[in-house]
C-alpha cells in the first residue's frame, strides 16, 4: 500500500468527489481513480459508495478513514520536526494574487525568497478572479479582505488604506479635485469584479461646524471614462493620464514614491482593507508557509513607512 494512493483516497474523501480530489492533487482523474481503487484492492473493501451523482464514504470506510488522517498527521508531522531540526525549508507553493499586487508587488518578492531558498518552487496564479482552492488546485492566496468562509485559515499581513490617484499630466489637463463632488466633473477609471462595475466611491471627513468625532459621508459615482476586470491595467491608466482611479496603496505605492502619480484629497477618507494570507487547510500552513507570511508582513511594513515617511498615510496604518 502506497502512502500517496493513501493521500489521494483522504482527498476524495474530503471533496466527497475524484474529480476535485484530483484538481486539488493536479493529477489526472484516471490516476486518482486508479489510486482509490489499489487502497480498496489492498484492504478488500470498498471505501466508498458511488452512484451517479453522489460518492459517501461507505461503512467501512467511515471506520478506516478517521485512523488513517491521523496516521497520515503523525507521518507528516515527524517528517516537518526532521526538516526543522535541519532547517530545511523546500517545497512547491502554489500561490494565488490579485494581478496588481501580484505582477508589481508580491511576485518579485517570492522571487528574492526563493533566491534565499533556492529548494523552493512556485506555482503562481496571477488573477482577480474570485478563487476556490478546491477548483484551483492552491495552497495559500494573498488577498484584501479577510476570508468570509469560517472553513479557511488566515493570517493577517498588514492594513491597506486605499487613495484617491492621478497622474500630473491628467490633472494638469482637468484640473485638481477637492472636494468629492469635483469628480463629478471627472474621469472614473473603474475595476469590475464578476460583471459588478465598482463605479460608487465612498468617502467621509471631518468638517467645520460637525459635533466632535461626526463625520459626514459622501457617496460619488464620477463618469465612466475605462473599465477593467483587471487591477493593474486600471493603475496604467492612470500613470499614462487617463483618469481618476481609486488604487490600494500598496498597488500605488511604487507610482506615488517616484511621482508617477499623486495623492488626492487626503481628508476626505476612503474605507481601507486589510491585507490577508489564506488558506485552505492547516495541512497547508507549513514551515516555508510561515516564514513566507513573515516575509510578507516585513515587505509591507517597509513599503508603508516609506508611504508614512512621505505624509502620504497616516503612521497610524501601521499600527496592527
Amino acid at each position: 500500500m502506497q502512502l500517496e494512493d493513501l493521500r489521494v483516497v483522504l482527498k476524495v474523501a474530503e471533496f466527497r468527489s475524484i474529480t476535485a480530489a484530483a484538481t486539488h492533487l493536479d493529477m489526472q482523474m484516471a490516476t486518482a481513480s486508479a489510486a482509490v481503487k489499489r487502497i480498496e484492492a489492498a484492504l478488500g473493501v470498498e471505501l466508498f459508495v458511488r452512484t451517479t451523482r453522489h460518492l459517501r464514504l461507505s461503512s467501512a470506510g467511515e471506520r478506516y478513514l478517521p485512523q488513517c488522517i491521523a496516521a497520515m498527521s503523525m507521518l507528516d508531522q515527524a517528517k516537518q520536526t526532521i526538516h526543522n531540526d535541519l532547517d530545511i525549508i523546500s517545497g512547491e507553493i502554489r500561490l494565488a494574487v490579485s494581478s496588481d499586487l501580484g505582477r508589481n508587488i508580491a511576485i518579485p518578492w517570492v522571487d528574492d525568497f526563493m533566491e534565499q531558498y533556492p529548494q523552493v518552487t512556485l506555482r503562481a496564479h496571477v488573477s482577480d478572479s474570485n478563487i476556490d482552492f478546491y477548483r484551483d488546485a492552491l495552497d495559500i492566496a494573498l488577498r484584501y479582505g479577510a476570508p468570509a468562509d469560517s472553513n479557511l485559515y488566515g493570517f493577517k499581513i498588514c492594513n491597506v488604506p486605499r487613495l484617491l490617484v492621478a497622474s500630473p499630466s491628467y490633472l494638469e489637463l482637468h484640473g485638481t479635485p477637492e472636494h468629492p463632488k469635483d469628480l463629478l466633473n471627472h474621469q472614473g477609471l473603474f475595476y469590475q469584479l464578476q460583471n459588478i462595475l465598482n463605479d460608487t466611491w465612498h468617502f467621509s471627513c471631518k468638517e467645520s461646524g460637525e459635533k466632535p468625532g461626526a463625520e459626514r459621508s459622501y457617496k460619488i459615482k464620477p463618469k465612466a471614462y475605462c473599465a477593467a476586470n483587471d487591477g493593474d491595467l486600471v493603475r496604467r491608466w492612470c500613470v499614462a493620464g487617463k483618469g481618476v482611479a481609486i488604487k490600494s496603496s500598496l498597488d500605488i505605492a511604487n507610482d506615488l514614491l517616484v511621482g508617477h502619480v499623486v495623492s488626492l484629497m487626503p481628508d476626505y477618507k476612503i474605507p481601507q482593507v486589510e491585507l490577508w494570507l489564506i488558506s485552505p487547510s492547516r495541512q497547508s500552513i507549513t514551515p516555508t508557509v510561515r516564514l513566507l507570511r513573515d516575509m510578507f508582513r516585513e515587505r509591507t511594513k517597509a513599503l508603508l513607512t516609506q508611504l508614512v515617511d512621505k505624509g502620504l498615510l497616516e503612521k497610524s496604518v501601521l499600527e496592527d
